[in-house]
Parts: structure tokens; C-alpha cells; sequence
């Protein structure tokens, strides 16, 4: 008996390369398909779909770093990655490669999302079950819809709430996958600042650009000069800005973010804009670590009550705040909050009817 077929599809680079949330999410649920017995296939471009610029160099440098053997022909990267068949290719070929794949594999379900994901959506919609992810309220994630996935996989209430599905799309709420905090490994690469390592028992940001609250963490770094505050680079490399406060940690991106939970005992989330729902405070949860974070979008709905919701503009309610908050009993809270999402995610696109419930593992 053949093993069934998932096909992850957009635009974004394929595993392991990990630029956000979104790209953690969906190798996670790509791994889970694996450890259930079925064959995974996961289609993305070494180029970026937002400029366009190349990012094989950096797929080739982290295959090589791992040990990871790869084949590369016509501009076309294959590789293997914790049992997913991935492939990168340029993004002018991404609509014809999904074409090729869809009568190759034949997968029962195809999972798409983010730039221009309605045009993937389409055509897989013609032959396989197609589930849309909306990782985000952005224009750029809700676009998906515009190609009439079957199943709309909202990454929160918020999520939901926002979403303006077509009458053949179901909506459901679909938290992202989230793996034990067991067996972190070490930190990669060393910090910059004052004080060489990670300080224990500090306050941790991850991500710490305008749209994230830059400038209030700016504000309290400055507020309270003796607290210690690790700063872990996000989306680009903002340590320039930081890294000349006495009482800051940089840390360059890594996927080792467990030694940096463990070494802190609350996370700022002071994003302005309206995160749909922040892997991090999760992630921090299951280390027992508080947020005090933003009221906007879905972060409340991500704290829960393991932290404190404030609004992004009101500083000295967060100095308070941080001075003040109950590191045990709130940490406790996370972390109860935060164990359950650690959970397999196929019966509940079971649920949903994206897959039958036998192969859900």
C-alpha cells in the first residue's frame, strides 16, 4: 500500500530555512506528516517573492553546514531534510514546478500560504484538497482566499475573526504546531554586548525592529539601565542599534532559541502592528517565562493569562510592569497555558476534512 502524499507549495524558501513564524509553523506540520508515515513534498524558490533577491547562497552554506547532500541542475535545488523532500527553485518556475508535481505526486492535499499563494491554490484546487494557512491579517496572507482553498487554516481567533472566506471555503481555527522544549540544543554562534553570554534571569526580545516596538524597547533599555535585556535578531539585523546600551545582549539569529528561554524570565512582546499570534510567547511559555505583551491583534489571545497586556504606546505602564511582575506565579500560568499546543495537529485537519482520519497517525 502506497503511503499518502502532502505537498507544501509557495513562494518562500523551503526547510531550513527559517526567516519567521510562518516558516517554523509549516516545517513542523511537515515533519509531523513524516513521523505519520506519509511521503512529503515541500516546493519553495532560493529566490525571495518580495525582492526578488537570491538566497541560494545561504540554502547552500546551511545544507553544507548540516552535512546535508543536495543535487543542483538548471537553477533547480533537491535536497532531503528531516525526511521531506524539499525543492527550491527560481520563482519564475514555481507555478510550472507545482504543475509538474501535482501529476507527479498526486497528493491528497496540497498546504499553501503567503505571496501570491492564491495562484498555487488554484491549481492545485483541481486535483487535490487544498488548505490555505493565514498566518497573518495582512493583505499578503489573506490573499490565499482569493483562490478558493477548501479549508482556510486560521492561525488564531483573531485570524479568523478577520477572515472573509468565499462560500466553498471552510474557515477553522488552526493553532500552530509547536515541539516539546526537551533536548534544546546549545547556542549558535556567540552574542555581542556587555556581558559576553546570556544573562539569567532577564528580559528577552526577539525581533526587535520598528513594527515589533523598537522604539519602546529603546525607551525602557534606556529606563532601566539595570536590567538586563537579550535582544535576538529577527527579520534583519538590527544590532546597530542596540548594541552600544551597557545593559544589552545581542544575539545573531538561531534556531537554538531554547538555552535563550531558559536563561530569561520574561519576553517583551510590544509589537504596533496586529500580530496574528506570536510563536514566541508560546515557545517561551513552555520554559515558563511571562509576556508582557502588546493589546494588539491576537497577542492577548496568545498570553492568555501567563502575562501582562499593555498598551504599546503607555511606557511607563510597561517599566512598571517589568519591575513589578510576578516571574513565578505568572511563569506558571505560561507555561499551563502553553502545554497544550504542544499536540498533534493531524486530527485536527482530520476535523476539518483535509485528511482522512485513518492516516492521521
Amino acid at each position: 500500500m502506497t503511503s499518502p502524499t502532502v505537498l507544501f507549495a509557495w513562494r518562500r524558501t523551503p526547510p531550513p530555512l527559517l526567516i519567521g513564524g510562518a516558516e517554523v509553523s509549516q516545517q513542523l506540520l511537515a515533519e509531523e506528516f513524516v513521523r505519520a508515515g506519509w511521503r512529503v513534498v515541500y516546493l519553495g524558490s532560493h529566490e525571495s517573492p518580495w525582492n526578488g533577491s537570491a538566497q541560494i547562497g545561504h540554502l547552500r552554506a546551511h545544507l553544507r553546514a548540516h552535512g546535508t547532500v543536495w543535487e543542483e541542475a538548471s537553477g533547480e535545488v533537491r535536497y532531503g531534510w528531516n525526511g521531506v523532500s524539499c525543492r527550491a527553485v527560481p520563482q519564475d518556475r514555481v507555478e510550472a514546478t507545482l504543475k509538474g508535481l501535482l501529476a507527479e505526486v498526486r497528493p491528497e492535499l496540497v498546504v499553501t500560504s503567503q505571496e501570491r499563494a492564491a495562484e498555487l491554490a488554484a491549481l492545485a484546487h483541481r486535483s487535490s484538497r487544498v488548505a490555505g494557512w493565514l498566518h497573518s491579517v495582512s493583505a499578503n496572507s489573506m490573499g490565499v482566499l482569493r483562490g478558493r482553498p477548501h479549508v482556510a487554516l486560521a492561525t488564531s481567533e483573531f485570524v479568523a475573526g478577520r477572515a472573509q472566506v468565499h462560500a466553498d471555503t471552510k474557515a477553522v481555527v488552526f493553532y500552530p504546531p509547536f515541539a516539546s522544549p526537551e533536548g534544546a540544543g546549545p547556542l549558535l554562534g556567540a552574542g555581542r554586548g556587555a556581558t559576553g553570554c546570556v544573562p539569567g534571569g532577564g528580559v528577552l526580545m526577539v525581533n526587535p525592529i520598528p513594527a515589533k516596538g523598537a522604539a519602546l524597547l529603546h525607551r525602557l533599555i534606556r529606563r532601566l539601565p539595570t536590567r538586563r535585556f537579550t535582544l535576538v535578531e529577527g527579520w534583519w539585523d538590527t544590532a546597530g542599534e542596540f548594541t552600544a546600551y551597557p545593559n544589552v545582549h545581542w544575539v545573531p539569529r538561531t534556531y537554538a532559541m531554547g538555552p535563550i528561554y531558559a536563561a530569561n524570565d520574561l519576553l517583551l512582546v510590544p509589537s504596533q502592528v496586529e500580530d496574528a499570534f506570536p510563536r514566541v510567547i508560546v515557545e517561551a511559555g513552555l520554559y515558563g517565562v511571562l509576556t508582557i505583551g502588546s493589546s494588539r491583534g491576537g497577542i492577548p489571545e496568545a498570553v492568555r493569562d501567563g502575562g501582562i497586556i499593555l498598551h504599546p504606546d503607555d511606557v511607563d505602564a510597561w517599566v512598571g510592569a517589568i519591575e513589578t511582575a510576578d516571574r513565578v506565579d505568572l511563569g506558571a500560568k505560561a507555561l499551563a497555558g502553553a502545554a497544550p499546543l504542544v499536540r498533534p495537529c493531524l486530527p485536527e485537519l482530520a476535523a476539518a476534512g483535509l485528511i482522512p482520519a485513518a492516516a492521521a497517525g
